[in-house]
């Protein structure tokens, strides 16, 4: 993991400082909300439906078990809402609850003293008072955490794939590209503010696991037929009302050019990114409209940043070798704890083929954790769950694990010899569920139970589908399946990309949601990045468990042999699935999705 210097531990107190000081001016009255808003927002902490909502960066997603207590810290005495918020939230959920004809489904529990994990491997809060918004800052920056730039119109946090560095399929380990990167973007004065936020990730191995294309900027790693190392830079992807894949605007970009380039992709996009509509903001846009006229003015602006400016931020070996000193393997002792597993059990089989993967040392295993479970909000962690996590990460892992982009927690350096008690002690903690992949592995943002945006909830749904297939039995037989849901068209739940897709639409001031299909990440086993298809009107919330049987119902009817159900979709086509979720209404819902 990256150690921070003198200069990174002061820059990120003296933040921590100012934003106190905001903080001071704005109760004493001196700063307006108005005023107050870019600067919290710059810092991370948002006004959301019922409190505020911190969001702590976690660059690349790599944490220490130092970090997970001090999250636990802040989970336990900070996430706590006054009991007169609580009352009023759950009254608010029970009366959205009570407005659904029809609706079956329990809502969600308004949680709280937990840390959530999200798919751009951020840890947020959604209790936090606004008035200990300092004292969370000054934790943070204890144990080298903040929360800058995770919101506004900036550069947000940089993310990589999960298994950087320990890949057995490694081009390039690029985390330290990722930390240079993140450095130079801090606080840059340039682009500050953005037309809109602005989204980077990395991916250093054969399979994009990083989704890349799906980014304002995706760098994949390359090697050059000479073995050089550089990235094929893709721009102009993102999600949301407008999904649009990344092109292609670069094949090969030598390794030590990425600041240099990035900053002409920036420039172009900070002085053309339309301003008079946030939703057609987004670099997408622009590289969608202008197409071969945008690629050409980053290569003008490239070449005057090379040839007129000196190439300011090339970066040289000497700081290169810097940053990767602190990306080395760190020092490994395997635990050597006893267990009463029986290693040749179904349910410990399962588990190895589902949530321990290869390494690229010889004897050592990558083991990814499921926050998937009955009762608890995909992501979710609770402060006694995330101590026990340091507990894991320092007994099995030298110290040190990995949120994924899937809401999960993946421990990189596991000894093959202590996986049966590791595998005992995350069984003990409900976090070996064998389902890493499949279809209760869902990808869900918090929804309407939380955030100011959402159009309808996500939770409950998540709960209901979790709920229905339990039967691991059934999981196995269907296989890998990507469920990807939004509770708004922003897409934080990334249902574009999923196999099967769920969005939460307002209708008339009723919860309904659009169901898409065919979607893809980008990885191995979905394909290129691709975005899903809506599978006809939208369907209440009571319908959509069902819906989602009548799909794994059609799939199981006509695949073969062992095709996975991104493989059948595509080969027969979305009919015989559209036809399959419409005969899965309920009959008064049909009538009003015919009305519309």
């Amino acid at each position: 993991m990256y150690q921070y210097t003198e200069f990174d531990k002061q820059f990120i107190r003296l933040r921590a400082q100012q934003f106190r000081d905001q903080l001071e001016r704005w109760q004493r009255g001196e700063l307006s909300d108005e005023h107050l808003l870019p600067l919290r927002l710059q810092n991370g902490w948002y006004i959301q439906r019922y409190a505020p909502m911190a969001r702590i960066a976690v660059p690349y997603g790599e944490i220490s078990s130092t970090q997970l207590r001090m999250l636990a810290h802040i989970a336990r005495d900070y996430d706590r809402p006054t009991p007169e918020l609580l009352a009023h939230a759950q009254a608010t959920q029970d009366q959205l609850q009570a407005a659904q004809p029809g609706l079956t489904l329990a809502a969600a529990p308004l949680t709280y003293g937990y840390g959530h994990f999200t798919t751009r491997t951020n840890v947020q809060f959604n209790w936090i008072p606004i008035t200990k918004a300092a004292d969370v800052m000054d934790l943070l920056a204890s144990v080298h955490m903040h929360g800058i730039q995770t919101s506004g119109n900036t550069i947000r946090n940089i993310t990589c794939e999960a298994y950087e560095g320990i890949a057995e399929d490694e081009i390039l380990d690029t985390r330290p590209f990722a930390e240079i990167m993140r450095q130079w973007s801090t606080l840059h004065p340039e682009f500050a503010f953005l037309p809109r936020k602005f989204k980077i990730a990395f991916n250093g191995a054969e399979e994009d696991r990083a989704a890349t294309g799906w980014y304002d900027i995706g760098l994949q790693a390359r090697r050059a037929e000479d073995g050089s190392a550089g990235f094929t830079v893709k721009v102009g992807g993102g999600m949301g009302r407008t999904p649009v894949i990344g092109s292609v605007v670069r094949e090969f970009l030598p390794w030590d050019q990425i600041l240099n380039y990035v900053e002409a992709v920036i420039r172009v996009y900070n002085g053309y990114g339309r301003r008079d509509n946030k939703w057609k903001a987004r670099i997408k846009i622009l590289v969608k409209a202008e197409g071969q006229s945008f690629i050409d003015a980053v290569e003008k602006e490239y070449r005057a940043i090379v040839e007129q400016d000196g190439a300011p931020h090339t970066i040289t070996a000497a700081e290169l070798a810097r940053v990767q000193a602190s990306f080395v393997v760190p020092p490994l002792q395997p635990a050597s704890r006893t267990h009463s597993v029986n290693t040749s059990g179904q349910l410990y089989q399962r588990w190895l083929q589902q949530n321990v993967r290869g390494h690229k040392l010889a004897g050592m295993k990558a083991v990814t954790l499921s926050f998937k479970r009955v009762g608890f909000a995909p992501g979710d962690a609770s402060a006694d769950t995330l101590d026990a996590l340091a507990q894991l990460a320092e007994q099995f892992s030298a110290g040190e694990a990995r949120i994924t982009h899937d809401q999960n927690l993946m421990l990189p350096w596991v000894f093959e010899s202590d996986l049966p008690a590791l595998y005992e002690a995350a069984r003990a903690l409900g976090l070996a569920q064998p389902n890493i992949g499949l279809l209760t592995d869902m990808i869900a943002c918090p929804g309407g139970d939380f955030c100011s945006l959402a159009n309808a909830r996500s939770l409950p749904i998540a709960a209901a589908i979790t709920e229905r297939y339990q039967d691991l039995d059934e999981l196995f037989d269907l296989g890998p399946i990507d469920l990807h849901m939004s509770g708004c068209i922003n897409s934080c739940g990334h249902h574009h990309s999923g196999h099967i897709g769920i969005l939460g639409v307002d209708k008339d001031g009723m919860e309904w949601y659009q169901i898409t299909l065919g979607g893809s990440d980008g990885s191995q086993l979905s394909g290129p990045a691709i975005g899903g298809k809506v599978v006809g009107p939208a369907f209440s919330a009571a319908e959509v468990p069902d819906v989602i049987e009548a799909l794994l119902g059609t799939y199981r009817s006509l695949r073969k042999g062992g095709e996975f159900f991104i493989d059948t979709l595509r080969r027969v086509g979305q009919d015989p699935f559209k036809a399959a979720a419409n005969g899965a209404r309920h009959p008064k819902a049909t009538e009003e999705a015919l009305a519309e």
